[in-house]
């Protein structure tokens, strides 16, 4: 896609907070495999690796297609208990 002086490029990124990610994390891939059309990028981030791996994680989801796709794709997986989520859209000029 390109970009000329004077359009504006926007970016939708769905922020996953999952606690309790050992009971959470099979629903949570549930919800991600259903709407996997709309994700572009995915990136999860959690502390400790081996033996000390951590029981909550961060998910970070560039998405794109339909807003309320993404509204609802948010609504989801915020449903799923120990799992809270936030949609952020950027703009740039």
């Amino acid at each position: 896609m390109e970009f000329h002086k004077g359009e504006f490029m926007n970016k939708h990124v769905l922020l996953l907070l999952i606690g309790k990610r050992q009971e959470t994390a099979v629903n949570v891939q549930k919800v991600l495999t259903a709407w996997g059309c709309i994700i572009k990028t995915r990136l999860g981030i959690h502390d400790g690796v081996l033996e000390n791996c951590s029981d909550s994680g961060l998910l970070i989801l560039e998405l794109h297609g339909k807003k309320e796709d993404m509204v609802e794709l948010a609504r989801k997986v915020s449903l799923i208990e120990g799992v809270h989520s936030q949609l952020v859209e950027l703009h740039v000029d």
